[in-house]
């Protein structure tokens, strides 16, 4: 343990982003369905980083946040385990959508790939849409990009304890930085394992990002436990994210969004 706290204090200094007077929107709305308990504890958690690192933090939990002139004001937009539909009308998803156009930053913490199922180009956006998990358990998860700041801090094996999603529907644009280790689920997970590994074998995406239609994307998986939100390792990797993301996003160019709807195709 003395190893792994040694790592991350030395570590954290190395990182030389500054956010300061940035300013971001957590989002918690849920559509209909099971609204993680975890959402006050994530708040809290993201709060904090920014008294710590000098960003302000809005939140809400009112899609009607989702309009053009509101969105400006943000570097990035931080949906803490949102799930199912959480945009009341299609007006706010092309909002959404252009502001990720225009070079917005988007974060997104575990059941994210949950959110907004039947939106295509959302699922894009996250990377995936959620299928299945195994009951909460520990677990090995692994840096499999270790020169990416991304896990600046970061044990290259962390042995966590969380809910284990398995998605659908992957989007090839995404760069995954961290993996579970599936060889360290307990054997009663093996009928979910089988039907959620797809093609993978055993290290399954965990943390990626990638730049998608405008924008700068950062998604975990992992956070599904109120305790994970006061976890050193997990709150790390969240401010690496944060900052990650900070740093890849510019002034935002409206000039570049270009939906009309919110299936209008992608212009690659």
């Amino acid at each position: 343990m003395a190893v792994v706290l040694l790592l991350f204090t030395t570590t954290v200094s190395a990182q030389s982003v500054n956010l300061k007077n940035i300013k971001v929107l957590v989002y918690t709305k849920n559509g209909k369905g099971y609204v993680h308990d975890n959402i006050p504890s994530a708040v809290a958690c993201i709060q904090k980083l920014g008294q710590e690192n000098n960003f302000k933090v809005d939140t809400s939990s009112n899609a009607a946040v989702f309009t053009n002139d509101n969105l400006k004001k943000y570097t990035l937009l931080i949906f803490t385990s949102t799930n199912n539909d959480v945009f009341d009308t299609d007006a706010q998803r092309v909002a959404f959508r252009n502001y990720i156009e225009a070079g917005g930053g988007f974060v997104g913490l575990h059941s994210v790939t949950g959110t907004e199922r039947n939106w295509t180009w959302f699922k894009q956006l996250v990377g995936c849409t959620f299928l299945v998990h195994p009951p909460f358990q520990k677990f090995t998860v692994k840096v499999i990009a270790a020169n990416s700041p991304l896990v600046n801090g970061i044990p290259k094996v962390w042995e966590h304890e969380d809910e284990l999603y398995f998605n659908k529907e992957w989007y090839p644009g995404i760069i995954v930085v961290m993996a579970d280790d599936l060889s360290t689920l307990k054997p009663d997970a093996a009928a979910i394992k089988d039907r959620g590994i797809g093609s993978y074998g055993n290290l399954y995406p965990s943390v990626w990002y990638q730049h998608f239609d405008g924008g700068n994307i950062w998604i975990t998986a992992l956070g599904h436990a109120k305790e994970t939100y006061t976890d050193p390792v997990y709150v790390h990797l969240v401010l690496n994210g944060i900052k990650f993301i900070a740093e890849q996003t510019k002034k935002l160019d409206y000039t570049k969004a270009y939906a009309q709807n919110k299936d209008t195709p992608v212009q690659y």
